[in-house]
C-alpha cells in the first residue's frame, strides 16, 4: 500500500468464465457447478458485457415448470413468466448489466453492491470490455493487511502531516486491525480529524483515538484545575 485507496483493479480476478448469448441452460447450470459462481457475465463477440446471468434469474424454470402462475401472478411478474420460459443466456440475462470500472474504490464497489443487492459484478474498460470480476469476498481482501503496514501509513499519511514536530508524543498501536491512537497533542482540535482519517485508512477495522491535550499549569492559570495534583473525590 502507498497511501493511496485501494482500487477494484488491485483485488477483482482477472481469470473469468463467461457466456455467449446463444449458451443453452443446461450449460449455464453446469459452468456454474463446476466454476462454483452464482452469476456469468454474458459477452458480446467483441467482449463487451450484455448482461448478467444469476442463480436468481434460472430458478423461475423450476418454480413456474408446472404453470402454476394464475393470471394475477403473470400481470404481477412478466420478467419472471419470460424468464421460466427461456432457454438460452441471451433471454435470460438481466441487462444492461451493472458494472465497475477497475479504478473504482473499494467503497464505491461496496456501495453498488449493496444498492443492488448483488455479490459480484463485471470490471470493464472504458468501451464496456470485459477486464475482471469482483466479489463480495474480494472487497474484503483488505482487512487482511498487516497491522504494521496500516500503522506505518497512520504514521506517515496522518500523524507526522496534523502534528508535524510534535508528532513523536503520539503513540500508533495496531491489533487485529484496530488502531489505537495515544499520547498528548498540541492542538486538541485536531484529535478527531486524526480519528476520522484513520479510520479511512484501507484495513482499518476501528479506531480507539485516546487522544489528550497538553498537561494544565496551574502556576500560570490558576483558575484551571490541575489533573494531575486533583484530590481524589
Amino acid at each position: 500500500m502507498d497511501g493511496n485507496p485501494t482500487v477494484v483493479n488491485d483485488v477483482m480476478t482477472r481469470r473469468v468464465v463467461a457466456l455467449r448469448t446463444g449458451a443453452a441452460f443446461k450449460d449455464i447450470v453446469k459452468t456454474m457447478r463446476e466454476w462454483r459462481v452464482s452469476a456469468l457475465p454474458v459477452l458480446d463477440d467483441a467482449r463487451h458485457v450484455l448482461g448478467v446471468v444469476s442463480e436468481a434469474d434460472m430458478l423461475p424454470k423450476e418454480e413456474y415448470r408446472r404453470g402454476d402462475l394464475d393470471r394475477f401472478g403473470q400481470v404481477q411478474r412478466p420478467a419472471d413468466v419470460h424468464k421460466a420460459g427461456a432457454v438460452t443466456a441471451g433471454d435470460l440475462m438481466t441487462a444492461p448489466a451493472i458494472t465497475l470500472t477497475p479504478d473504482a474504490t473499494l467503497a464505491h464497489a461496496a456501495r453498488v453492491m449493496a444498492r443492488n443487492r448483488v455479490k459480484r459484478l463485471p470490471v470493464v474498460d472504458p468501451d464496456g470490455a470485459l477486464k475482471g470480476i469482483v466479489s463480495r469476498s474480494d472487497l474484503l481482501k483488505v482487512f487482511l493487511r498487516d497491522d504494521a503496514d496500516i500503522a506505518e501509513e497512520v504514521q506517515r499519511e496522518i500523524v507526522l502531516r496534523l502534528f508535524g514536530s510534535h508528532a513523536e508524543a503520539v503513540r500508533i498501536e495496531v491489533h487485529d486491525g484496530v488502531v489505537t491512537l495515544g499520547g498528548r497533542v498540541h492542538d486538541i482540535a485536531l484529535v478527531p480529524l486524526a480519528a476520522l482519517l484513520a479510520r479511512a485508512v484501507e484495513g482499518v477495522v476501528d479506531v480507539q483515538c485516546v487522544l489528550t491535550g497538553p498537561p494544565r499549569h496551574p502556576d500560570l492559570d490558576p483558575d484551571l484545575p490541575d489533573p494531575q495534583r486533583a484530590a481524589p473525590a
